[in-house]
């Protein structure tokens, strides 16, 4: 079983990475154990749209990246390695700090964080709630 006192900077590290986006965001919850952003875009069934999280779990710290759920092809060109980290269509697991998979995942988090503010996304998110 890995280390939990690694995953504390596991956390801390993949934390920083969402955190230059909470103010333009909101701020669900901010624990030792996880932190969590909401877009201020609220959809059909009224609930705020995810932007991301990190979350300590049992085995791995993961990372969660809503906007490459929405925009799949934000992951072109994605390195195997990261790939090799993707749990599902939004999550990231780790186990210890990979400064290079944490810079690629950092660019990865801007480009979504770019897509979210998007209106034009914004507007085909809509139309396609709407249908």
């Amino acid at each position: 079983m890995p280390d939990q006192k690694d995953f504390t900077t596991v956390f801390a590290k993949l934390k920083a990475i969402l955190k230059p986006y909470a103010q333009k965001m909101v701020v669900v919850h901010d624990t030792s154990s996880c932190y969590y952003l909401d877009t201020r875009y609220i959809m059909k069934n009224k609930q705020p749209l995810c932007f991301g999280s990190v979350r300590v779990g049992k085995n791995y710290v993961s990372f969660y990246l809503m906007s490459i759920y929405a925009s799949p092809d934000l992951l072109k060109g994605m390195s195997p390695e990261l790939k090799k980290r993707m749990q599902g269509k939004s999550c990231f697991n780790f186990k210890e700090v990979d400064e290079n998979l944490f810079k690629e995942l950092d660019k990865l988090t801007k480009a979504g964080a770019a897509r979210f503010s998007d209106g034009k996304f914004i507007d085909s998110l809509r139309k396609l709630q709407e249908s």
